[in-house]
């Protein structure tokens, strides 16, 4: 078993299995989450960010945040509502208008703890009740803990797995890694939307929480490998764990960019559903965690033992 660090930050592991495999399959899952950077400081020690990744604005006031290496606690400022215009009180608040304020009144005191370049992320609590995880990340922290589990475990076939840097913004970590790992096949294990939530009708939740791992068939930037969607509906059902196919045609992920790699990727995503993508604060099933593992489990040597 061998790991590396490439130059764009992917971990890249190789894991020893009971035999070579008949295909090489690549595991990829990415490690980096949404969040915000730090742009400017204003005169009043108030720092102004941009998104990195897709955030909805409207998600943004009022949260608590950490800034930097150092973790300075802040929160994102936003006009108290007594202070308002009727017509503010209806709109959210534009992003130029945020601002993360950490406790200090000048530029000088706020350049001592935080730099224009500083990452700012969600500050979150994570907590679990009665079977439902809540917590920030999830995109993709529950696809990196499922790939540890597997690199953990004893496999059938020699594997290689595949912690991806910079997927948020455009799968640039997974083309890399795509092309120095050379694959035959490659599993994408993400979490993606759950609709099942207020305001979305039944006809437009393309995937439920509680229903299971999430294959996907088709998004924006791929169309998935039919014979390897068939495999992992089957792959299911033959570890005994629900699934669901994605019933839509939206998103994407690092599969977008390894499908395309070198001369071709048969490429498959596997996905767990999760509430509130890309919020502060989302909600998965510890059940669909399951599921999405032992469906992977199966399927990662089918492929690898060269069926589909």
């Amino acid at each position: 078993s061998r790991v590396t660090i490439d130059p764009l930050g992917n971990i890249i592991a190789e894991k020893s299995g009971a035999q070579r495999p008949k295909r090489r399959l690549m595991l990829d899952a990415h490690m980096d989450e949404v969040g915000l950077i730090a742009t400017d400081i204003d005169d009043n020690g108030l720092i102004r960010f941009e998104p990195v990744g897709g955030i909805d604005e409207k998600v943004l006031a009022g949260i608590p945040v950490l800034v930097g290496d150092r973790c300075i606690p802040g929160v994102i400022g936003v006009k108290p509502i007594h202070l308002c215009r009727t017509e503010e009180r209806e709109k959210p608040v534009p992003l130029k208008d945020l601002a993360v304020d950490i406790g200090v009144d000048t530029r000088a005191a706020a350049e001592t703890l935080v730099q224009p370049g500083d990452a700012i992320h969600f500050c979150s609590p994570y907590d679990e009740q009665d079977g439902v995880l809540h917590g920030k990340a999830f995109d993709d922290r529950a696809g990196c803990a499922i790939l540890i589990e597997l690199i953990r475990s004893a496999l059938p076939y020699d594997m290689t797995f595949v912690f991806a840097v910079q997927e948020e913004l455009g799968t640039r970590g997974a083309q890399a890694a795509a092309f120095t790992v050379a694959p035959d096949a490659a599993i994408v294990l993400e979490s993606t939307t759950a609709g099942d939530v207020a305001g979305v009708p039944a006809e437009r939740q393309a995937c439920r929480m509680g229903h299971g791992a999430v294959v996907s068939f088709m998004d924006r930037r791929t169309i998935y490998d039919r014979g390897l969607y068939e495999l992992a509906l089957d792959s299911a059902r033959q570890a005994g764990v629900a699934a669901q196919p994605k019933q839509a045609v939206a998103g994407g992920n690092d599969a977008g960019a390894i499908h395309r790699s070198r001369g071709g990727v048969r490429t498959i995503a596997v996905s767990l559903p999760c509430r509130y993508l890309h919020a502060p604060v989302g909600l998965i099933a510890k059940s669909d965690y399951v599921a999405v593992l032992e469906t992977v489990r199966v399927l990662a040597g089918r492929i690898a033992g060269g069926e589909g």
